[in-house]
């Protein structure tokens, strides 16, 4: 399998994950130490794993509340073997995602290691 499919494997529990409000899939794609950040607002938001994984726990899922799904993969590009970026859109309720993805090969998988995101209602 070449790494620009294996990307493309890898976030299919992250897509999963945030129509599911299922932090045990999102799991499997966010490295542990990742971050995960926002400026939106004008002023930044950044938060661990942890403290993301509370805020999904706590929100009702896209699924229960029987939305289309909306997501996909924009683009995937490689800085090298174990780095990857990955431009991805998802839909949340009322709003509009567009996700910057660091994704690094470690531990013999690709993991998110940093979400950087703008949104628009």
């Amino acid at each position: 399998m070449d790494r620009f499919t294996e990307v493309s494997a890898a976030l299919k529990p992250y897509f999963d994950g945030l129509y599911e409000s299922d932090t045990r899939k999102l799991a499997l794609i966010f490295h542990p130490a990742a971050i995960y950040a926002c400026a939106t607002s004008g002023e930044l938001l950044r938060l661990n794993m942890d403290d993301y994984f509370k805020l999904v726990d706590k929100r009702p899922s896209p699924a229960s509340r029987n939305e289309v799904r909306r997501d996909a993969i924009v683009s995937i590009e490689f800085a090298g073997p174990v780095t990857a970026f990955a431009h991805v859109k998802c839909a949340i309720g009322p709003k509009y995602f567009t996700d910057f993805l660091t994704l690094i090969h470690v531990d013999g998988r690709w993991q998110i290691i940093a979400k950087v995101f703008h949104y628009e209602e």
